[in-house]
């Protein structure tokens, strides 16, 4: 599906330039203006709310995929391995 501007349209340029800024909207890292505008835009162009949407999704897809703790079994495994490694780099 493409994204057509017409020439009332902002160019594909600025949908890029607010495409760069989704990820800082998402953290709440814009400062009020710069949040306004990137809800604004986002709100008027589709192909731009679904990348948006999809950032969001992914973004929180991680987020609950890092709080998962490993199996006790795995984390001893590595410790193990972590362990290994620091004694082969004193002794070197």
């Amino acid at each position: 599906m493409s994204h057509q501007h017409g020439p009332d349209d902002v160019s594909a340029a600025e949908c890029a330039d607010y495409l760069e800024q989704i990820v800082y909207f998402i953290d709440n890292e814009l400062d009020a203006a710069d949040c306004a505008a990137v809800r604004e835009h986002i709100d008027a162009c589709n192909p731009c709310l679904e990348k948006y949407d999809l950032q969001r999704t992914v973004k929180s897809v991680v987020a609950r995929s890092c709080s998962e703790k490993a199996p006790e079994d795995l984390r001893a495994k590595v410790l193990v391995q972590l362990r290994e490694v620091q004694v082969r780099i004193t002794e070197a």
